[in-house]
């Protein structure tokens, strides 16, 4: 299918659902979401939420709440603690399942108090092929997901991001903080803290893309692999081995394999 045919059938699917809220991070997918769901729906008839989390920056949120200003959206930012979860504290393979579960709920419930029909998520096509046991919980809640249904991958959502001139449209991917955290260590509010801080310090020398895997007292710096070298060789490399020392890491370490999306998935 033709990636015009996929918009209008997007065009067409969120105008069957009359009104919706829509969990709102910022990122590429549910931007685009949002500038469709506005053209087709009216911005009186489409609510995006930002929940702020603990895995989340408060850079992150500040992105999304500008974002969603300059699109002209009325805006909510819903404060949620993950660490309120036991099941998700303790870190399990299907974390994100719980996450999920405990902020859609959330949503829905807020959806019904707004009198909006539905509540929708940004998850695309290109979804499907990865581990994302959240879809689970999306299915159980009964939330809609326009982009997969439209057959959207994240290429597609890409491409027309671009067309509709959204900044977003090359905005590297940000999953939680949570998911640089092995299977099984739990996740503490210090944690999630030191990991902010170690990226922070890697994108205020230019390496927008990048992950600090957490291994206790080690990170592990995941980058693009034609960013490898200009890490070894930028002349910051002394303040960013500083830098996130500082963050509360005694050991500093350089993925060779690079950067690749659920890394901590691998199997050994």
């Amino acid at each position: 299918m033709k990636i015009d045919d996929k918009r209008i059938l997007l065009e067409n699917i969120l105008r069957s659902l009359q009104s919706v809220l829509i969990g709102f991070s910022g990122g590429v997918d549910s931007t685009l979401l949002l500038q469709i769901g506005i053209e087709v729906l009216g911005r009186e008839n489409i609510l995006p939420v930002t929940i702020r989390s603990e895995v989340n920056t408060d850079e992150e949120i500040a992105a999304a709440i500008k974002l969603a200003e300059s699109m002209g959206a009325e805006h909510l930012v819903l404060p949620i603690s993950d660490l309120n979860c036991e099941l998700f504290v303790s870190n399990p393979p299907d974390r994100c399942y719980h996450c999920k579960k405990h902020h859609y709920t959330v949503l829905l419930r807020l959806a019904q108090e707004k009198n909006l029909a539905h509540v929708i998520d940004g998850s695309n096509y290109s979804d499907l092929e990865d581990y994302r046991p959240g879809a689970r919980a999306l299915q159980e809640l009964g939330i809609k997901t326009p982009l997969q249904e439209a057959m959207l991958t994240k290429e597609d959502i890409r491409k027309l991001s671009r067309q509709y001139g959204l900044p977003t449209w090359n905005q590297p991917a940000r999953p939680c903080l949570a998911t640089r955290i092995p299977y099984g260590t739990s996740i503490t509010a210090s944690t999630l803290r030191r990991i902010a801080r170690a990226e922070a310090v890697l994108h205020s020398n230019g390496f927008a893309h990048c992950r600090v895997r957490h291994h206790d007292t080690l990170a592990r710096i995941e980058l693009p692999q034609d960013h490898l070298a200009r890490l070894l060789n930028d002349n910051a490399l002394e303040a960013i081995i500083t830098g996130i020392k500082a963050a509360g890491y005694t050991y500093v370490t350089l993925d060779l394999e690079g950067y690749r999306m659920g890394s901590l998935n691998e199997k050994k």
